[in-house]
């Protein structure tokens, strides 16, 4: 699994070019935002349907501002949008803007995204369960089943997750939040080493109970 790409694509193709041919290779979410390809990224991936793409939290911030731009809006932009609305060549956009305004960059966006695009980034599922493997963006509710979990929860995190050990031998694999080092602990494989400003893309391989930990760099 690889860890959270955000607009990064050097650094996705440079870590795809290491990893298994034989391996399932799957995405942790997070692809745009706050990295300077964010376009680019969604349709590198949307063009490769070999490759598993779960939802992080900042795909879910793009729908919503695509559905609701006025009440949105601000949240997604605050927390790296610019940057996907500008690596998509949308006009006029600015940190603070009125609702007219974020209605206008929605319309440049849905245009500029196309209809195949933007039904990709919607259909991506928030998790995939394997064997006594987790694989979501933001963890999961360290109290609930692994195929219970709510989509909230797999794309936004729990308060528990991260101090909360799991006790039904269950691992996830995570992003997210971002380490110093990939590691794994107490039920936890956390992936996120925040490609963006490290210029480090990290990913995990799991094979025959062994966990192997690699790293794409700028």
């Amino acid at each position: 699994m690889i860890g959270d790409v955000h607009g990064c694509l050097e650094l996705l193709e440079r870590m795809l070019a290491q990893v298994p041919q034989d391996h399932r290779i799957v995405l942790a979410g997070d692809y745009i935002d706050r990295g300077e390809q964010s376009a680019e990224v969604l349709r590198y991936l949307c063009a490769r349907p070999e490759l598993t793409c779960l939802k992080g939290n900042h795909e879910d911030m793009l729908l919503r501002f695509l559905r609701d731009p006025g009440r949105e809006g601000g949240r997604w932009i605050r927390n790296g949008g610019l940057q996907t609305l500008a690596s998509f060549g949308v006009p006029g956009v600015r940190p603070q803007m009125s609702a007219a305004a974020l209605r206008d960059c929605r319309d440049h966006l849905q245009e500029r995204m196309g209809a195949a695009l933007i039904a990709w980034a919607a259909g991506l599922e928030a998790s995939l369960v394997s064997g006594n493997v987790l694989a979501a963006h933001a963890g999961a509710d360290p109290h609930t089943a692994a195929d219970r979990q709510a989509e909230e929860v797999l794309m936004w995190g729990h308060p528990a997750f991260l101090r909360t050990p799991r006790r039904d031998g269950v691992w996830v694999v995570h992003g997210h939040t971002i380490v110093a080092e990939a590691a794994a602990a107490q039920g936890r494989i956390a992936i996120d080493t925040g490609a963006y400003a490290s210029g480090i893309l990290s990913a995990v391989c799991l094979a025959d109970g062994a966990v192997r930990f690699l790293q794409a760099r700028r």
